[in-house]
Formats: structure tokens, sequence, C-alpha cells
């Protein structure tokens, strides 16, 4: 008879050896998790935490860490003696830890991809990523004139962060409509308490998937924020792919009614296209500078001010690790997965067109 000691290090193998080989069946994944548990469990979790605006799961992160830390110290002085059985106390967590996870959110990293769903063709050529920069960037000019009235002024966005998070309710209400599948109930989405821990990471926030809750970096410019808090929103709906998110951010923030998220989202998608430009090779994307009205220059020079100031070495450090998470979790492109959601964008746009 196997000590118990042993049964969850035992099971934490089982469980890895399982979830690989469901990860093969993704309509599987598909039909009976991503489309039948995980909505359940996604409501349940966002009514129980989500009745206030303190976010539960940064405190119950806080309690874990303290309590991890505090174990550690205790067992400093026996670690070597008990090396065996302190290292199985490790793995015995990490298995709760893996199963709870996978259990309550990240099963959908194995879903479906939404290009198949969608039926999209995510491939392009340059030609095509040019030609898309330039509706975009005309697009964007289009409404940051109609905001500012003078194209030499960035955008400032005269909301406070619940009236952001309210609109973005709304954005979902509106993309709905055009795209049934991307239905959001019961919302939880909270400005995170580590934010300022998160701009030094570098990242605009995250989803508790203990929690469900929407974490948003309160710090972030804010004509980026609602981009941002949907795209949080898209993970709390089943699409962990960080490409999926940023392109079910996009579609939400320009099917909203409002101008600011609305520019938030075209806005966001030109720097991309400018990204991947510049991926293709170093200095296409400049003759597209010109393009762009000074007022959303100014914007993005606000984004490069907001990062150099909480650029540090840990960054890379934090990113390397997320990108490296990424991968063990089939999402192959790790942290460029944020850009490749370019395909998607392009891929739709040949079947529907730009929203106008």
């Amino acid at each position: 008879m196997i000590q118990k000691k042993y049964i969850l290090p035992l099971l934490l193998l089982i469980q890895i050896i399982v979830l690989k080989i469901a990860s093969l069946f993704p309509k599987f994944i598909e039909e009976y998790y991503s489309n039948g548990m995980y909505p359940i469990i996604s409501k349940i979790s966002r009514t129980t935490f989500g009745f206030t605006t303190l976010s539960i799961g940064d405190i119950i992160y806080g309690i874990v860490l303290f309590l991890v830390f505090r174990w550690f110290w205790k067992v400093r002085k026996t670690w070597k003696i008990s090396w065996k059985d302190n290292l199985l106390k490790i793995v015995s967590f990490a298995s709760v830890f893996y199963f709870l996870f996978h259990l309550l959110w990240a099963t959908n990293y194995h879903r479906v991809k939404m290009y198949e769903k969608q039926e999209i063709e995510k491939e392009y050529s340059i030609e095509e990523l040019e030609s898309f920069t330039i509706k975009l960037i005309e697009k964007t000019n289009v409404i940051h004139q109609q905001i500012t009235k003078d194209d030499s002024v960035k955008v400032v966005v005269p909301y406070s962060i619940p009236e952001i998070f309210e609109l973005s309710i709304k954005s979902y209400e509106s993309v709905e409509k055009a795209y049934p599948f991307l239905s959001y109930e019961k919302p939880s989405i909270k400005p995170s308490l580590i934010s300022v821990p998160l701009s030094y990471m570098g990242f605009g926030g995250y989803l508790n998937p203990f929690t469900n809750e929407a974490q948003v970096n309160d710090r972030l410019p804010k004509y980026n924020f609602p981009t941002t808090t949907l795209h949080e929103m898209a993970h709390q709906i089943g699409y962990a792919s960080e490409s999926e998110a940023n392109f079910i951010g996009f579609l939400a923030s320009i099917h909203s009614e409002d101008m600011y998220f609305q520019y938030s989202g075209y806005s966001f998608a030109v720097k991309h296209c400018l990204r991947n430009l510049e991926r293709i090779e170093e200095g296409r994307s400049e003759k597209f500078l010109p393009l762009l009205n000074p007022g959303i220059l100014k914007n993005f020079e606000e984004s490069k001010r907001f990062h150099e100031e909480y650029e540090t070495f840990l960054e890379p450090i934090f990113k390397t690790f997320y990108d490296n998470f990424l991968k063990f979790n089939k999402q192959k492109d790790g942290l460029e997965g944020y850009s490749k959601f370019v395909g998607l964008m392009i891929g739709m746009e040949r079947k529907n067109g730009v929203r106008s």
C-alpha cells in the first residue's frame, strides 16, 4: 500500500500525463470543458469573488506566499536531515496547485484554436500587412480627430477606472451581437493591488485563475486601459491564448459605442502592426509614422515613457519565465503570441472588412 506522503506527488505525475493526452483532443476539451464545465465554474468564481472591488485573489496570493516563505524559514535548519520529506511536501503542494490551476481555468490552453473555429486564414503577406496597417492608421486618425479636434493633441481619457470597467462590460454587450460566442456574464474586474510590481515586471494585468478576477494594472496610461481590461476579460470567458485575448480585446473595443474605447483598440492594433513590420525588416515601419496624427504619436510616446519609468533588470527575468510558461502550455509562440493576433485581424478583415 502506498504511503500517504507519496499519494499527491504520484497524482501530479498522473495529472501531467492525463493532460498531455487530453491536449491531443482539442475538440473534446472545447466541447466538454471550455463550453461545458468551465462556464459554470467561472460564473461561480466571479459571483463568489466579484461582490467587492477589492482584489481577493491578490490577497490570497499574499497569504500563500507568506505561508510558503514561513515554511521554508522553519525547515531551513533541518533541510539536510529531512530533505526527502520536505521535497515531497513541495511536490505535494505543486500537485494541488496544478490540479486547481487546470480545473478552474488553464485547461482552456488546449481548446480548439480560434482561427480554426472561425475559419480565419491567419497567414498574410508583407503587402497585406502594409495595406492593413494603412487602413488602421486612417481609421485611428479619424477617431483621434473626432475626440481631440486637433491632430497634434494626445488623447486623454476622461473616465475613472470604475467607469472604464462599466464601459468594458457594455463593450462586450455590443460585440456579442456580432459574435455571440463572446458572451460575458457575472463581471469581476478589479484594479490589481500589486500594480506597482506588475509595472516593474512589464505586465498590464493578469487573470487570477483561482478566483477568476480580471486584474488590471491601474498604473497604465489611461488610453491603453480599455483594451487591456477587455483583454483580461477575454481570459475570463475562457480564451487562454494571449493572441486570441488580444484579438478579442480589439474586437470588443472597436464595437464599443464609446470613441475612447474605439481609439484604444485601433491605436493598440496599429502599434502591433508596426511592431510586426519591424520584426520582418528593421526600419520597415518608419515610412508609416508620418501618416499618423502627431497626437497619436504623443500617446505612443506616453506608453514608452511609462515602460522606461518602470524598467529594471527584473522585467526580462519575469518575461523569460512567462515566455517559457506559455510554451509549456502549448502556446508555441510564447510572448510573441501577443503580436500574433495581427494575423487574426487581417484574416477577419478578409472576411468582414474593418469595422467603420
